[in-house]
């Protein structure tokens, strides 16, 4: 019998709908999991006695018939970079770890009021500003099979939770791959959705968003499950206020138009390259038409480190007076590198966001997704010094351009981007393939990454 932990969301919120696993149950099992995978150190925050007091009354309702949505009974986490009302909220940070929210992100508020049991905070670097699995809060993160290669971030926690069974459905948050990424290290699924399909209010620049709220499960179906529950219009976010256009049909592969980025400028690992390539060619079989494109996503890099770096300077420098001696000093190098920043530099930055914008719009004229690596290797060794110099796949420069070239772009223009299990190495690490699309058709991306799973049988 299928250990109840192992259930992936849309199974377990039908047996608990059918009285067949009660909630308290299925809670149950995530708590004992992330008790008996604790060496993985993918919870920050594990509120237990509130998650199982949720479960009684959910299972109450169940028995009386009156469910509060699709998600009754199934127990989710979420990163701590995301506000939940009374479960404390650390950012990673020793400055706010002990700051308890009063009152939910949109997100989580959506998710619970779906009927989703929230069961823990998931760790991350500090506020989410490195692609190393660990912060002064919680120390390191384990990969849930490899244990000395990352996870991934800066949705590590969610990453690892979700693939060992510590509750199928996540929360992540993603400012240039951070749900990608882990998701691809890790062998789940996470969707970076539309700028504002999901709102992220906790952000002090809505207008000029780089950050995205996202799902991360187990496979595509409980992806689009969970997106569903947490997407939709909010007025105090300023993206995603007009009518959505209409939804791109897809009735199968036959006639979708795929252009097909292998390196988006960089150098990708044999093994990653031929399994993301042999999915394309699975597309193709079945009816896809594949173009290949060329667009250098790499030369984006000094664009975005611009963004970032100005941004977490903004943003965090004034606590570094009275907190400096506390924070991650990879953090601190950020900050001092933002100081140094100038209004021209961050302007060129946005003239740089809008010509990526034009690029992937032109390709996007022609095709109706665009496939690439997530990553151009599997999840490397937590020996590579993340914050240096690094050489991945025959690539020499900075984390990003080596290894992630395919992630943070899409962060600078909106578009809607997932990323999906294609296989594993010889070293059973597992193959990201990233799939996106169009501005507001993450249904219709939902849709075809189900198409893509089928075929490749994950």
């Amino acid at each position: 019998m299928t250990d109840i932990a192992d259930l992936n969301a849309i199974p377990l919120a039908k047996a608990i709908a059918a009285r067949e696993i009660s909630p308290v149950e299925a809670v149950q099992a995530a708590l004992d999991r992330i008790e008996a995978r604790a060496e993985l150190n993918a919870y920050v925050t594990v509120c237990a006695e509130r998650a199982l007091d949720e479960a009684r009354a959910a299972e109450a309702r169940i028995a009386a018939g009156t469910l509060r949505g699709p998600l009754d009974g199934v127990p989710f986490s979420v990163k701590d970079l995301i506000a939940t009302e009374g479960v404390r909220t650390t950012n990673g940070s020793r400055i706010f770890a002990e700051t308890v929210p009063q009152e939910d992100g949109v997100s989580v508020a959506r998710a619970r009021a779906a009927g989703g049991i929230l069961i823990g905070k998931t760790t991350t670097p500090e506020f989410g500003h490195k692609p190393e699995a660990t912060s002064p809060v919680s120390g390191r993160t384990l990969h849930p099979t490899h244990p000395d290669r990352t996870p991934g971030a800066s949705s590590s926690g969610s990453a690892v939770a979700v693939a060992a069974g510590m509750g199928p459905l996540s929360i992540g948050s993603d400012g240039g791959g951070s749900i990608r990424i882990p998701a691809a290290c890790c062998g789940i699924v996470g969707l970076k959705p539309t700028l504002g399909m999901i709102p992220h209010l906790s952000l002090p620049d809505l207008f000029g968003a780089n950050s995205y709220v996202g799902p991360m499960a187990g496979d595509v179906a409980d992806t689009a499950l969970f997106f569903e529950a947490m997407a939709g219009f909010d007025a105090r976010d300023p993206w995603g206020q007009g009518a959505l256009p209409p939804e791109k049909p897809f009735d199968g592969m036959t006639g979708l138009r795929v252009g097909w980025l292998p390196n988006a400028g960089a150098s990708v690992e044999p093994e990653t390259a031929a399994a993301t390539r042999a999915a394309v060619a699975a597309m193709a079989r079945a009816g896809a038409e594949v173009e290949e494109i060329d667009i250098d996503l790499r030369a984006v890099e000094p664009a975005f480190l611009t963004v970032l770096r100005a941004g977490l300077s903004a943003r965090m420098g004034a606590h570094v007076a009275r907190y400096g001696n506390e924070m991650d000093p990879t953090l601190l190098v950020r900050i001092i590198e933002g100081r140094g920043l100038s209004a021209k530099d961050l302007s060129e930055a946005t003239f740089v966001r809008t010509q990526t914008f034009a690029a992937l719009q032109e390709a996007l004229s022609r095709c109706d997704v665009i496939v690439s690596p997530v990553l151009t290797a599997p999840a490397i060794p937590t020996s590579i010094d993340t914050a240096g110099e690094v050489e991945i796949a025959g690539n020499r420069g900075t984390i990003r351009g080596a290894w992630y070239p395919f992630t943070y772009p899409l962060n600078l223009t909106g578009h809607p981007a997932i990323s999906m299990p294609c296989g594993r190495n010889t070293e059973g690490l597992p193959i990201g393939l990233q799939i996106m699309t169009s501005w507001y058709q993450d249904r219709f991306l939902l849709r075809v990454a189900a198409g893509v799973e089928a075929l490749l049988g994950q």
